[in-house]
């Protein structure tokens, strides 16, 4: 299979793309500017492709989709990609992957990180700064991405959309301190990614482990579904096409 793994410089998305090289898949990472980029360099010595944008310009994930969509079609994405604090946490945890989803052609398969700190993201779209002029809220932001998943589960039956929460695990993000399972943290998502084993194949589940969870009610809220994908698309100027 052909998977992209978004920002795969480090922590679970640099694990992700070890263990698809490692499986024999042809996998393109992705690094934010030339400079994580080059540290990349072990990983595309060994086959692997590389795209290189800043996911919180969208120009630049307007650039990324259309050099991929240039290419041989990919089988699948993970959404790895994220912030936790600052201005660019609504940029890449929700507007990357939403764009990347809408403007990729090929992928039938999408997998995004999501987290427990959902539960504490607030199900309201009123007033949310999507183009990061002030620092966001990261679970409202996770909270966002899993409805996202549950509405394409709905609505592109074309597509298989998953969420996976990785847990708290010891990358930069997480901290040192971190209690989770860092060797964990990746292996669901690569599971979905390219799996044919049919849990992997029912759309539209949240993950923890290779468990599947029940999300925060708000996300089968199909009202909740429905305005968040008119939000995105009006936000965007890019709607998703029809499944």
């Amino acid at each position: 299979m052909r998977i992209l793994v978004t920002g795969s410089a480090e922590g679970l998305g640099l694990a992700a793309v070890e263990a698809l090289l490692a499986q024999g898949h042809d996998v393109v990472a992705h690094a934010r500017n030339e400079d994580r980029a080059a540290g990349l360099a072990a990983l595309t010595a060994r086959g692997a492709g590389l795209v290189v944008g800043d996911l919180e310009q969208r120009d630049a994930v307007t650039r990324i989709a259309d050099e991929l969509n240039a290419a041989e079609p990919l089988d699948a994405v993970i959404h790895n990609a994220g912030v936790y604090t600052g201005r660019p946490v609504m940029p890449v945890n929700v507007i990357a992957p939403y764009l990347l989803t809408a403007l990729l052609a090929g992928p039938r398969r999408h997998v995004y990180l999501s987290s427990g700190s959902h539960y504490g993201g607030r199900a309201t779209l009123q007033g949310v700064d999507w183009r990061g002029t002030a620092p966001g809220s990261y679970g409202d932001s996770k909270l966002y991405v899993t409805t996202l998943v549950a509405a394409l589960a709905r609505t592109r039956l074309d597509l298989l959309a998953s969420a996976v929460d990785p847990g708290w695990v010891p990358t930069r993000m997480g901290g040192p301190d971190a209690p989770d399972d860092l060797d964990l943290g990746h292996r669901t998502q690569v599971w979905l990614a390219t799996s044919d084993d049919p849990d992997a194949l029912a759309s539209g589940g949240y993950w923890y482990h290779r468990q599947r969870r029940e999300p925060h009610d708000a996300v089968h809220d199909t009202a909740f579904q429905d305005d968040l994908l008119r939000v995105l698309a009006d936000e965007t100027g890019v709607p998703l096409p029809a499944g």
